[in-house]
């Protein structure tokens, strides 16, 4: 599967990035991920299916402020955030539960 991009009116999901336009690395760094081939492995994971990560991002620019991660195998949902940004990951939690459930069929836990 491809990185779905998902907006839910406040922050902005998408697919980890690290291209000539976008950079995620260090703003992951802020998480505490600095494994350099962290993003090429998100993107590895939705290519076949064993883990879909999400950035969620400030909408005008693009800022990664939170990452959710889920298994769609095992149905479970982890997030965390850059400092002050607790409420972006905590909304896209109940994004992604939804999605997962109305759309992939899958029982989100965390």
């Amino acid at each position: 599967m491809e990185p779905v991009e998902i907006n839910n009116g406040t922050w902005y999901l998408r697919g980890l990035r690290y291209d000539d336009r976008v950079d995620d690395r260090p703003e992951l760094a802020d998480l505490g991920e600095t494994d350099l081939d962290y993003v090429h492995d998100a993107a590895d994971g939705w290519a076949d299916d064993s883990m879909y990560t999400w950035a969620v991002c400030e909408p005008s620019t693009g800022e990664l402020l939170a990452e959710i991660t889920l298994n769609p195998k095992t149905g479970f949902m982890h997030s965390r955030a850059r400092p002050g940004h607790e409420d972006a990951a905590a909304m896209s939690e109940d994004t992604v539960r939804r999605y997962a459930s109305e759309i992939l069929n899958i029982r989100v836990h965390t």
